[in-house]
């Protein structure tokens, strides 16, 4: 097998990977295709020493994590804090304006849970996002997150605390939409 076709393989075997981790952080599929597309981009300039090495998703994990908040970091100018993000007229959060997923009739399937669930992630702003995932699925600590975000241990907590509230309220709503809609179906004779 040739090089670039071994790098092919190599891609195509871990391209879900680095685009979902991607996507996580970054929610903007055009933007974590870019940092996708980066990645690998730097896999291929050390493909010789990934090409066997089977630390080689946690070395494409690593680069995409620390792409992605580089390029949080060139737009973090955008990120507003939650309570900046208030409807100063009604008193309403922010999150309440935040339109809930749209529940499917096999929401009890895993895949549909996960994708509820993804959705859910994409829709809270990046500052509570980005610690959300990065604690959660990139399991860094508290100290490692605020060290890599640049910010504050007090801030991680408070955005990682009001990110799990937010997720609650919208993954709650979700489950609300859902029930009324089977009690409708049930109700409605045929």
């Amino acid at each position: 097998m040739t090089d670039t076709s071994e790098f092919e393989a190599f891609m195509r075997r871990h391209q879900d990977m680095v685009y979902s981790v991607a996507l996580r952080i970054l929610a903007r599929e055009a933007d974590a295709a870019d940092v996708s597309q980066e990645v690998f981009l730097r896999a291929h300039a050390r493909f010789a020493e990934l090409r066997d090495n089977e630390r080689a998703p946690g070395w494409l994990k690593t680069v995409t994590r620390n792409l992605c908040l580089n390029h949080l970091e060139r737009y973090r100018a955008r990120w507003r804090f939650f309570s900046e993000l208030d409807n100063a007229d009604t008193g309403e959060p922010f999150s309440a304006s935040l339109p809930a997923p749209v529940a499917d009739s096999s929401a009890h399937d895993v895949e549909a849970r996960r994708a509820l669930l993804e959705r859910a992630l994409q829709s809270l702003p990046a500052h509570q996002r980005v610690p959300l995932v990065l604690y959660h699925f990139e399991e860094l600590s508290y100290e490692d997150i605020a060290q890599q975000l640049r910010v504050s241990l007090g801030k991680v907590k408070t955005d990682i605390h009001r990110g799990r509230d937010a997720l609650s309220r919208v993954l709650q709503l979700s489950a609300e939409g859902e029930l009324t809609t089977r009690r409708d179906t049930l109700s409605t004779p045929t």
